[in-house]
């Protein structure tokens, strides 16, 4: 092998695989490597310019000469701190420990060219991915290609070609606000004029690029340092932390910070990425992509959280090295990272509570900007409930609703269920306080009474809703299979009066087994499938009904054969149950009129079926009679109370 050859890399080809080419899967990781290495090399400036086919990295620092090229930058595993001290010459403490970062080039590009200038010396020289794997696989070193200088006079410039577009993908600005994540020394200004700026395309990145302070609310800041306000311009309050990670150890502080924004969807930046989640800085770098996983807190707040924690004790002089090869996770086992993890929960657990009041009361405030009518509504309450029932607002509001219109829903349930709550604790008043006078009881009472009068309407009005959307269909098997769900169970659609209609399953199956009601001709598994005939009891009244099948045309002989069945089986079995004179009806809910109606025949059909107190019921005037009944009682409530017209607004919130 010649020996005159300027340059020489030793490297196993195992190691160019798992600690460059596959270590780092993504662009902005990579390009952190290549800014962290221009910090330790003193550059006051960085830049990084990206086109479709190359990527240029130049910064302005130290440079290369051909010893510290081929013992250093081409020496894979090279410790820096250990061999040059833990500072720079300008006194940055060095981010570079493993001497594996440069191999993270490889992973997103083919070619990489380097260019270096000490100002008294110039080298350049080019590495083939291909070219390294045929040489290592042959057991050989191998010797980058030296090029024609064109560089920078002092410092180094490296390009980047034949990109792996997988891993080079993102957009400019994402890869901005990633690296902007990714480091604490951006925009430094140090003692002497020592300053550090990073450039892509020419813009400078800046703490703006970062997104996540930007849509911040509240904020909890570590230690005496703090961000600007201008950092965060959707900032409602900021709070400050403990520092101290462990009293046993003084020197185990953080910096940083915690921030929550009004809604999760604010951390999920098309740009930028997934911003929720806390970042682990030390020595002014990233060094955990997201502990917020590891902490093992899984309450709602995590949702809305997002933070930087800086945590220089993780990498201290002279104590061991637990980041893992790609400088984004940490050794979870280290005494030090355990008391982080242990401080960061205990840290989240403690504003808990305080972030669910601020955010409550910011979406209360929030509810009634965007709807003046809950503002009508708590200018009703007392004084002193005006701040929980804004909280109930501002818990409504936070909730993460598509539809305007179930947002709407949602806040008339929660105003109704406040008034309920609020009035029973007045009304425990009467009984536990002292003796009210008649003008102070008379007020309460009212509002007693509007309240139910109030719910009532809500009732009415959700039931006419259900009775309108049934009128919309127009199919008869549809609003068949719509009775079969609902009617059983809301025989107010039979009539408005039979509020409280209830079920027995007990007597259904004893119909059903002893006495055969539903059908005779049916086996016990045959009959406890039907879904069309129930039995319901409403104030003493006990009643079968039937939905007949929608195309079905009965015939009255054949209702009254199996009406006179059905009751007569039903007072055996109530008699039997000690029920002595017990009052039966039954009902037949028919979707086509009876033959007789078809035909016109002269017979009285309420008389053939008196003998059983039986009534047939057509599908449309089961509609029509129950929706007419309930809109009699909205006209006829001319009086509209004070929550009445709260809500009334609120509906029209939800349509506008």
């Amino acid at each position: 092998m010649p020996t005159t050859r300027k340059y020489r890399l030793s490297l196993d080809l195992r190691v160019l695989d798992h600690l460059g080419i596959k270590l780092y899967s993504n662009a902005a990781a990579v390009l952190s490597e290549a800014v962290a290495n221009a910090w330790d090399a003193d550059a006051k400036r960085v830049s990084i310019d990206i086109s479709s086919d190359e990527i240029v990295i130049v910064d302005n620092g130290v440079g290369m000469d051909l010893n510290a090229i081929n013992q250093r930058f081409l020496s894979v595993g090279y410790d820096k701190r250990a061999i040059e001290g833990e500072e720079s010459a300008r006194g940055r403490p060095f981010m570079g420990r493993k001497g594996i970062g440069k191999l993270a080039l490889f992973s997103i590009a083919g070619v990489i060219e380097v260019h270096t200038s000490t100002g008294d010396e110039q080298n350049a020289f080019k590495l083939v991915t291909d070219d390294i794997r045929t040489v290592i696989q042959k057991g050989d070193d191998y010797f980058p290609t030296p090029i024609a200088f064109s560089g920078p006079k002092t410092g180094t410039r490296i390009v980047l070609h034949e990109l792996k577009k997988k891993r080079t993908g993102s957009s400019v600005a994402a890869l901005r606000k990633r690296i902007a994540r990714r480091f604490s020394i951006i925009g430094f200004k140090g003692q002497r004029g020592d300053t550090f700026s990073v450039e892509i395309d020419g813009e400078p990145v800046d703490a703006q690029d970062r997104e996540d302070l930007r849509a911040v609310e509240f904020l909890w800041e570590f230690g005496e340092e703090r961000i600007p306000a201008a950092s965060c311009p959707e900032l409602k309050h900021r709070f400050v932390l403990d520092a101290q990670v462990d009293p046993e150890h003084p020197e185990w502080v953080v910096g940083g910070w915690f921030g929550t924004v009004d809604e999760p969807k604010r951390l999920k930046h098309e740009v930028a990425g997934p911003l929720n989640g806390i970042v682990v800085i030390s020595r002014g770098r990233l060094i955990q992509e997201n502990i917020l996983d590891r902490l093992n807190f899984s309450r709602v707040l995590v949702s809305y959280l997002t933070g930087q924690v800086v945590a220089d004790f993780l990498d201290l002089p002279g104590a061991d090295d637990i980041a893992t090869s790609d400088r984004q996770r940490l050794v979870e086992d280290d005494p030090r990272y355990e008391a982080l993890v242990n401080f960061l929960r205990s840290k989240i657990v403690s504003i808990q509570d305080e972030w669910t009041n601020l955010r409550n009361e910011a979406r209360g405030k929030q509810a009634i900007d965007e709807i003046p009518a809950l503002a009508d509504w708590l200018d009703t309450m007392p004084h002193s409930q005006r701040g929980n029932a804004r909280r109930l607002l501002g818990l409504i509001r936070g909730i993460e609703l598509d539809e305007k219109k179930d947002r709407i829903d949602l806040y008339r349930s929660g105003m109704l269920a406040f008034e309920r709550l609020r009035l029973r604790e007045e009304a425990h008043r009467l009984t536990e306080g002292p003796r009210l006078t008649a003008e102070q009881l008379l007020p309460l009472l009212s509002d007693l009474s509007t309240l139910e009068g109030s719910l009532y309407l809500e009732i009415v009005r959700v039931r006419l809703d259900v009775l309108r959307e049934f009128e919309a269909l127009v199919d008869a098997n549809e609003k068949e299979k719509v009775l079969q769900r609902h009617l059983f169970d809301n025989l107010w659609l039979l009539d408005p009066g039979w509020e409280r209609a209830a079920g027995s399953e007990r007597l259904e199956q004893i119909l059903k087994k002893e006495y055969k009601v539903f059908d005779p001709n049916l086996d016990d598994r045959e009959s406890k499938g039907r879904v069309d005939i129930r039995y319901r009891t409403n104030a003493g009244q006990h009643i079968i009904v039937e939905l007949k099948r929608a195309g079905r045309v009965m015939k009255v002989s054949e209702l009254v054969e199996q009406g006179t069945l059905y009751a007569t089986a039903l007072k055996k079995c109530l008699k039997a149950e000690g029920h002595d004179h017990p009052q039966v009806s039954v009902v037949f809910v028919v979707g086509t009129p009876l033959a007789e109606e078809r035909d016109n025949s002269a017979i009285d059909i309420d008389r053939a079926l008196g003998s059983f107190n039986g009534r047939v019921v057509h599908y449309e005037t089961l509609i029509r009679g129950a929706r007419d009944a309930y809109d009699e009682y909205l006209k006829a409530k001319a009086k509209v109370d004070r929550i009445d017209a709260i809500l009334r607004k609120l509906v029209r919130a939800g349509a506008a």
